[in-house]
């Protein structure tokens, strides 16, 4: 598969012709194992919609679980996705709740410890602005892949594919280019891990094919 720009615009092309779901998509209709590729409205790239995240899961079955904490779910510490656009809208609003924003509440110890500091009501309509925003905006492919260790490598080659391409760029519009992340303003998607590691193989992408068949 020619070059790097190559075979970023041939997978550009392969999930921009794969079946499109939206919010509200039905559970049953996503495999319990796989990979899914993320575009939001306004973002293009290789004559298609431009990929802006990818992302899997490591439970077993977790699949259509994932994506449900990504666009239903109104926690942040569930989803990095949730928590990156709630970063750029508060950056964008100049909004200094940002840096509670940024805490970890999962542990009750962390909750107990940050607790003088959290507004509910804020945090609240945060989480439905980011919901609104990902709901309206965002739409992904999925593709199965069953065994745990296949899918996070496929995860990570799609990624550095993404982030090493020259070609894809955000638009000037795109909201992640509020980001407080550098890395994520500078790739152009909603990731600061496995940015620069191994991209796809002709190999990889055989497996892709035949998964999505």
């Amino acid at each position: 598969m020619g070059n790097l720009m190559d075979t970023c615009e041939y997978i550009h092309y392969l999930f921009n012709r794969t079946q499109r779901y939206r919010f509200p998509f039905s559970e049953n209709e996503i495999p319990k194992n796989g990979i899914y590729i993320m575009f939001e409205k306004g973002e293009t790239a290789h004559s298609g919609d431009r990929i802006v995240s990818i992302g899997t899961h490591t439970g077993q079955d977790n699949l259509p679980s994932r994506l449900k904490e990504h666009f239903l779910r109104e926690n942040k510490d569930r989803s990095i996705f949730r928590k990156n656009i709630g970063r750029a809208l508060l950056t964008r609003n100049k909004d200094s709740y940002l840096e509670i924003w940024n805490k970890d509440l999962t542990s009750a110890e962390a909750r107990k410890k940050y607790s003088g500091m959290i507004d509910r009501d804020k945090q609240r309509e945060i989480e439905k602005e980011v919901t609104a925003h990902i709901q309206n905006n965002c739409t992904f492919i999925v593709f199965e892949v069953v065994d745990k260790n296949i899918r996070l490598e496929l995860e990570s080659k799609i990624i550095s594919t993404v982030n090493l391409c020259k070609i894809c760029a955000p638009s000037k519009n795109w909201l992640g280019n509020y980001s407080p992340k550098e890395k994520i303003r500078a790739s152009g998607l909603w990731l600061v891990n496995k940015l620069n590691g191994k991209p796809l193989d002709s190999d990889d992408i055989k497996l892709i094919e035949e998964n999505i068949k």
